[in-house]
This record gives structure tokens, C-alpha cells and sequence, in this order.
């Protein structure tokens, strides 16, 4: 009898260890992100690969020699999404192009997903600017999650709230007979 007891109270205590294990790992920070910055940041040029972070309650976006810094707090609007783009890069896929019997359009169809990571941000003249950058699939949500604690805001919640009313096809009067 004590043997399943023993047997119950260290399944349970391996259980509730396990639980405790996947909710540190979840509240532990991104760091570095391997991205594309595809436009936007001043001083960096389009479609510039870099290491995009969360330091400081900054975005913090490196490449090479440039780095370029948004405070979180200056950040209006927050969105992620997601993509693919071409698995066959520009200089073979338009060299397959040649290819008899349409046999290079059949290249294009070979998509990679991607997520992609907008942000809406005042500079210190309170100018508005965006930026976009696209990332391996799974670290955008991260990436905002660590943004929207530092101080950073989204209308994501608000936009999809608004869209989903104004997408009936009835107005409010009809709605309440």
C-alpha cells in the first residue's frame, strides 16, 4: 500500500516540477533575433540583414556597423503576422525561368514561411515612422510580448474588435429588434 502511495506522490511531484519548468522557460527573455529589416529604420538600408532585441526597454536592431535604437515607450502600434516568401533565390530562379517546358515555374512554387513584425513609432521631434521586419517562424510573437512590457502599445485587440462589428451586415438599430 505505501508503495503506491510513493509511487502517486513522486508522479505528482515530477508533474508539478515539469509545470514549473515550461513556465520559467516561458517567461525567459527572446534575446537576439536573426532578421531582415525591410524598411523603415533611419540610417539603416532596406532589406538589411541584422540582430534584432529587446534591451532596455529599446528595440535594439544591429547590422554590421549600423545599430539603431527605438525607445519601447515611443512605440505606438505593435503587429505581427505571417508570410512566405521563395525558397529558390532571384539569380536561379530567373535563370530556371529558361527552363523548357515551364519547367522553372515550377521552382516558384517552393514558399518558405516567415513572420513578419510592423511597428508604428515616434521619433523625438514626434515624427511618425514604421518599420518592417521579417523572421524565422515562431519569434515575432516573442519579440512583441517583450515589446508590450517594456511599455510599447498595440491597437490589435481594438482593430480586430472594430472589424468584427463593422463587418455585420446590420447596423445597431437592426441588431436590437
Amino acid at each position: 500500500m505505501t508503495l503506491k502511495w510513493a509511487t502517486l506522490f513522486a508522479g505528482l511531484v515530477l508533474a508539478f516540477a515539469g509545470s514549473v519548468v515550461s513556465i520559467a522557460n516561458a517567461q525567459q527573455s527572446q534575446g537576439p533575433t536573426t532578421v531582415v529589416q525591410l524598411t523603415g529604420l533611419a540610417g539603416v538600408k532596406d532589406n538589411a540583414k541584422g540582430i534584432l532585441s529587446v534591451e532596455n526597454r529599446n528595440l535594439h536592431f544591429v547590422h554590421g556597423k549600423t545599430r539603431s535604437d527605438v525607445s519601447a515607450t515611443s512605440i505606438e502600434d505593435v503587429v505581427t503576422g505571417s508570410d512566405s516568401q521563395k525558397a529558390v533565390g532571384r539569380t536561379v530562379g530567373m535563370l530556371s525561368m529558361a527552363a523548357p517546358y515551364g519547367g522553372g515555374r515550377f521552382l516558384s512554387l517552393f514558399r518558405t514561411k516567415i513572420e513578419t513584425l510592423t511597428i508604428r513609432y515616434r521619433d523625438a521631434e514626434g515624427g511618425l515612422h514604421g518599420a518592417i521586419f521579417t523572421m524565422p517562424v515562431g519569434k515575432a510573437d516573442g519579440i512583441k510580448k517583450e515589446l508590450l512590457a517594456s511599455g510599447a502599445h498595440t491597437t490589435a485587440g481594438e482593430s480586430s474588435a472594430a472589424a468584427s462589428t463593422s463587418a455585420s451586415p446590420f447596423s445597431q438599430e437592426e441588431r436590437k429588434q
